[in-house]
């Protein structure tokens, strides 16, 4: 008999969350043999989620409702959710009913196979082009930085043993990015395909400053590619730039010109100067997200538990 722990923040799901609730409810329903734990994260919905969810609560012994002081972010409210669990695997799912949780019973099947994490696959994605678009650069940018296993494919819809979310929330610091923090805890992950439903209500809560953030959030904290990168461009630049210095030395004396080109000068120093700049941006955001952390900005703050374990 195993113990499953389903961890859901929720932002703007009044009306969605309940219907989760009970698809979760009939799945569980077919494994008699275990018992099952729902933590609901409020991440300062500006909805009315939090009273659904403290109903939910107070109908069923075995949901959790944990609302926080203020929006922290799906990831940050993921880290809260975990905080609370007492389950040997641990399930996590979006709040809009797009998880296909009649796929529950084969991500289970497949984490007993051995593996440590197994994320589920969406074959086609059922969102607008920009949601589509940035789920393809997170995962470009994941397989860029975070060393990934061959192949890895995921989502937000995935189960994890207990050890690894027990390593997970050991991380303190303000800005969690939930696939670096599988990655450096095991590479024994796993995958399936499966479906992707359609919203059942509203659009993305995402926006681009929110998925840039993110992004962020992933190759700063987990990743010094982009300084190593950064310092290879630097290079490339001063080569480029002795050898072009080089060509012009040679014409002159040459007399293959007369006259400096003026725009080819600005033109590079644009080019060169913008490069500069981002690199200086990149540095400077390492640097305060550095001491962001040193002066131990809080990853959430809980403001109120509800149900089996009201504080």
């Amino acid at each position: 008999m195993s113990k499953f722990s389903f961890v859901i923040p929720c932002y703007r799901s009044e009306k969605t969350i309940s219907i989760v609730i009970d698809e979760i409810k009939s799945e569980m329903k077919k494994r008699a043999n275990d018992t099952y734990e729902i933590i609901l994260v409020n991440d300062h919905s500006p909805d009315g989620v939090w009273n659904v969810i403290e109903k939910l609560a107070e109908e069923n012994d075995n949901i959790v409702g944990v609302n926080l002081a203020r929006n922290f972010g799906q990831h940050c409210a993921l880290m809260a959710g975990y905080g609370q669990c007492t389950g040997d695997y641990v399930v996590s799912l979006d709040d809009d009913g797009q998880a296909p949780l009649d796929s529950l019973c084969d991500l289970i099947a497949k984490i007993e196979e051995g593996y440590d994490v197994v994320y589920a696959y969406y074959h086609e994605i059922k969102q607008n082009i920009f949601r589509r678009f940035g789920s393809r650069m997170a995962g470009m940018m994941g397989n860029m930085m975070l060393n990934p296993p061959k192949d890895w494919k995921g989502s937000s819809f995935f189960i994890a043993r207990k050890f690894v979310v027990d390593e997970m929330i050991n991380y303190k610091n303000s800005y969690p990015y939930l696939p670096g923090l599988v990655f450096r805890t095991t590479k024994n992950i796993a995958w399936i395909e499966t479906l992707h439903r359609s919203r059942l209500e509203g659009t993305s809560g995402y926006s681009f400053w929110k998925l840039l953030h993110l992004w962020m959030n992933g190759f700063t904290a987990f990743s010094i590619k982009p300084l190593q990168f950064s310092t290879f461009l630097g290079v490339f630049f001063a080569v480029v730039g002795f050898i072009y210095a080089a060509v012009i030395a040679v014409q002159r004396i040459m007399g293959v010109i007369s006259v400096a080109g003026w725009s080819s000068i600005i033109a590079l120093m644009l080019i060169i100067g913008g490069c500069i700049l981002m690199m200086l941006g990149l540095i400077g955001e390492y640097l305060g997200r550095i001491y962001i952390c040193i002066n131990n900005s809080p990853q959430y703050v809980v403001k109120e538990i509800t149900g089996s374990r009201r504080t």
